[in-house]
């Protein structure tokens, strides 16, 4: 606990707070509307298209590169 030797102290402290506790409703009503806009239907369309999206170019390249390996793999075995 502290110990205050004058009011100007105590005010000086108490403004602090305040502003300590202005700042973090802040912070609290920033997260919320992050957490809103990231939770909204847009957002996870978009984020479920692009998941989609990168999946197919995914298995599109695996796909490529398995048939060039059977290619290869056959022109061996011929």
């Amino acid at each position: 606990m502290r110990v205050y030797s004058s009011f100007e102290e105590i005010d000086k402290d108490l403004k602090i707070l305040k502003l300590q506790t202005e700042i973090d409703k802040e912070e609290i009503k920033l997260s919320i509307d992050q957490t809103k806009e990231s939770l909204s239907a847009r957002s996870l369309i978009s984020n479920a298209f692009s998941s989609l999206a990168q999946k197919a170019l995914v298995l599109k390249a695996i796909s490529k590169i398995t048939d060039v390996k059977n290619v290869v793999t056959s022109n061996r075995n011929s």
